[in-house]
């Protein structure tokens, strides 16, 4: 794995783990009793992005290093996800 291969997984683990930790413990405006005029009750009261993107870079870290971990390996290979068997090697004739 290549330096940009291995820095764009980061960022897909890394905005994959955001989108889960980002509703996590968030108290909208509606919960809190204070709706500011113009926004939704559902928005968040206390949004706390800088906690959660603390939280998302850990984990994101942590899930990142195990499958850079396999990927380096060769544990898992894109040959063993070829349900279809479109990665055949193609018959050589023997001359």
């Amino acid at each position: 794995m290549g330096i940009t291969s291995a820095i764009v997984l980061f960022a897909v683990v890394w905005f994959m783990v955001f989108f889960v930790v980002l509703p996590l413990r968030m108290t909208t405006q509606g919960e809190a009793g204070e709706v500011v005029p113009g926004t939704h009750s559902s928005a968040p009261a206390d949004p706390q992005l800088r906690r959660k993107a603390k939280i998302t870079t850990i984990w994101a870290f942590l899930i990142w290093a195990v499958i850079a971990g396999v990927i380096m390996s060769g544990l898992i290979t894109v040959r063993d996800l070829d349900w279809f068997n479109r990665m055949a090697t193609p018959a050589v004739s023997a001359d």
